[in-house]
């Protein structure tokens, strides 16, 4: 028999009603499969074929200039392997732009009472969940073309861990704001009644 201390009084306490460590039934736990998923906006997945498009075409531009550039006469055997470079990298750009497309129309993020998730991946899915009780803060992060596009992110950081949980890229900044103080004033609400 154990005692339990509370505020200068002493109750005897068996070990057996403090600590449980019961058999879960697995065909009773919520299903991850059946949230309520939201998909991101549509404009975060022009803003990104946009980006890479025009990141592929710099470097094209960069590569052309240095093949021709008037300074300095380059062999043809390196004008030759800077075609191919060039070719190269437009390939594995319009490649990379086509991926991206259809793996940012499957980014999703749910929101429930007791816990927020986050999904994506187009080849290797994933999908993370973390209450709402274990969520150190949250914090909205915008960039010059979420600002200028009207979108946000939204970083889950755990308590405890040093970098965010996950990400939810592509919110709308009002949806992102609506999303971080329904967090955090659940959040207060769980730890203070």
């Amino acid at each position: 028999m154990t005692t339990l201390s509370t505020d200068a009084t002493t109750t005897p306490v068996s070990a057996e009603s403090y600590f449980s460590n019961q058999a879960v039934n697995i065909e009773q736990l919520p299903s991850l499969i059946d949230l309520d998923l939201q998909p991101i906006s549509p404009s975060y997945a022009k803003a990104n074929r946009y980006i890479n498009l025009f990141s592929t075409l710099t470097l094209m531009i960069i590569a052309l200039a240095i093949a021709f550039q008037p300074f300095f006469e380059l062999s043809s055997k390196i004008q030759n392997i800077i075609i191919y470079v060039i070719w190269g990298i437009g390939f594995l750009g319009l490649l990379t732009t086509y991926y991206e497309a259809l793996a940012d129309v499957r980014i999703f993020y749910a929101l429930r009472e007791q816990d927020v998730s986050y999904r994506s991946g187009l080849i290797f899915r994933k999908t993370v969940s973390q209450p709402i009780l274990r969520i150190q803060h949250v914090e909205l992060k915008r960039g010059p073309i979420d600002r200028k596009i009207g979108l946000a992110k939204l970083q889950v950081f755990s308590a405890g861990g040093a970098m965010h949980t996950f990400e939810i890229p592509g919110l709308l900044l009002e949806e992102a704001e609506s999303i971080r103080q329904f967090i955090l004033s659940h959040k207060d609400t769980n730890h203070h009644g």
